[in-house]
Formats: structure tokens, sequence, C-alpha cells
């Protein structure tokens, strides 16, 4: 079979060119195997052109080698467009060692694929950087920062590191230090909110009284400057509930600045107001404390000057 032939092959309605298909890997198997699985009308030539030509993706970052192991949760998509691999020189990484690597994410960058958007991500900048070195490195998602959320993130080497870290994550993070600037006063310096969230048909977080079945989450946060308009909080989170910052602040009618998607605050920056500076945990197997910090974004001190 020559190379027309498979393409024709790709492309006769087998693998349709003019869809993405999007597969989640339900347990660890090779990237190969697992195409055969998803295309079993397709002969192993065809397969292994769809990887040759750049058509497959794994968490929305290009892939190539056959051979790659896939884990449990990792999204394999098979595209309409070759999906090519891009330089990465500017990457802006706080921390790297053969384990892990922290990077200072900007707002507006998503930390996974999302429906609307494969390609732009964190993962898929840092996916890049490391296999520049080598085709085979790869990395993987230990945990997440919203799109509009600026700062601390961290992403595993190795499948194994990945798998202790989000096992035992509730206890191995010692603190996780935010800056939010939100509308208004606080009535008290410093104070902590304890509440239960659910999240509703919109997948929309909200406070609710029902403990039984909402999360609890328990959030800190003290004043460190304010002005007629804005607050300037350092918060710390106890719990890594979805939102819980944006959704305890918003209920208590302090919502984050910029943040549409809980309230109609004013946006004075054009961004969420909502910075990870601090990312402080014990390695679960050396015992060592590692701490990673990332400077207050300069838009949220001149709101204050």
């Amino acid at each position: 079979m020559n190379k027309n032939d498979k393409k024709r092959e790709i492309h006769k309605g087998k693998v349709n060119p003019n869809s993405i298909k999007e597969f989640k890997v339900k347990e660890e198997c090779e990237l190969l195997s697992f195409l055969f699985e998803k295309f079993p009308n397709l002969s192993r030539n065809a397969v292994k052109s769809i990887l040759s030509g750049h058509y497959v993706g794994v968490n929305g970052a290009p892939v190539s080698q056959y051979n790659l192991k896939l884990s449990k949760d990792d999204v394999v998509i098979v595209s309409k467009q070759r999906i090519s691999r891009k330089n990465r020189r500017d990457l802006p990484i706080i921390y790297e060692n053969d384990e892990f690597i922290v990077i200072d994410k900007p707002s507006g960058l998503l930390t996974v694929p999302s429906d609307n958007e494969k390609g732009r991500t964190a993962y898929r900048m840092v996916n890049d950087y490391v296999q520049q070195k080598d085709k085979h490195n790869r990395v993987f998602v230990v945990h997440r920062l919203d799109e509009d959320t600026s700062g601390v993130l961290m992403f595993a080497k190795n499948a194994k590191i990945k798998d202790i870290l989000q096992k035992e994550w509730g206890e191995i993070v010692l603190e996780r230090g935010y800056y939010a600037v939100v509308e208004g006063n606080m009535e008290k310096p410093e104070d902590t909110f304890v509440d239960y969230l659910k999240e509703n048909a919109l997948n929309l977080m909200y406070v609710s009284n029902d403990r039984k079945n909402g999360k609890r989450c328990v959030t800190q946060y003290k004043v460190l400057k304010s002005n007629k308009l804005y607050s300037l909080l350092d918060v710390k989170i106890d719990t890594g509930r979805k939102n819980q910052i944006r959704v305890q602040l918003g209920h208590r009618g302090h919502h984050v600045i910029g943040d549409d998607k809980y309230g109609e605050p004013a946006d004075p920056i054009k961004r969420l107001g909502l910075h990870a500076y601090k990312l402080k945990f014990v390695h679960p197997v050396t015992k060592k404390i590692f701490v990673f910090e990332s400077k207050m974004p300069a838009q949220f001190e001149n709101l204050f000057h």
C-alpha cells in the first residue's frame, strides 16, 4: 500500500477528516493498541500513518510514537487536520527536575483542553517543551488552575510520580496561596469561611445549606490593601474545591474583579483578579519540602497606588 492509498483509507469515512474524534482512556495501555481498538476497520499501516502524519494528539499535544504509554483519564484526539508541534523557548518555568516541572501560567490559558479549545493549553506548551529534548518525553496533569487564573502550576514528568502526587495531594500540600482582588471592603481584616458547595445543571458552583450532599470547603483571607472600590486579599485554601474562592467571596458580596462567570463585577484590568502565588508541598517519597512562588501581577498592585 503506497502513501496515497493509506491517506484514502484514512479519509474514506473510517476516520472522518471533517470531525474530531475524542476518546478517554480507561486503563493504562500503549497508544497503537488503543487506536486499533477504536478503529478496528483500519489496517495496521493506516493506523501508523495517522500517527506519522501527526493527526493524533494526547491531551491536546501532538504525538507520533506508536508505543507511547497512555494513562487512565488521558484524552486521545484524532484530528481532521495535522497537529503541529511548536518550539518553546519562552516558557515561564519556575522550577524543573527529573520528576516535575512548574510554570508561571498566564491568565487566559487553559490548563488542559476543553470542548472549545484543543491546542492552546498549558499542558500543550509544557509537553512541546519536554519533547524538544526527547520525543518520548511527556508530562502529566497533577492539579489545575482555572483558565483566567494565573500563577503556579505543576506537571509531573512520569506516570508513577503523577499517581502518587494525585493520590496523596490532600495530605502532602502544606499551603496554597492566592492573591485576589475583590469588589468593596471586607467586613473584617481577616476571616475564615466554611461553606458547603454544590454544582448546578450549568456546571456552576454555589453555596448550599445541604451539609450531607454538599462539599465542605474552607477558605482563609487577610486584607493586604484596600481603597474605596477594591480590596487586595491574601487567600489560603484548606480544600481544593472547584472555583471555591470565587464562589465563597461572591456569596458574601465581594466578587473577584473580572469574574463574569459568577457575577457582574467591575473589570478594571481586563482579566480575572485571581493569582496563585504559592504552592508548598512535601514530597510523598523523599519527604523533602518544596516551595514554589510567583510574583503578584503588576496590574493588581497598580490598582492600589
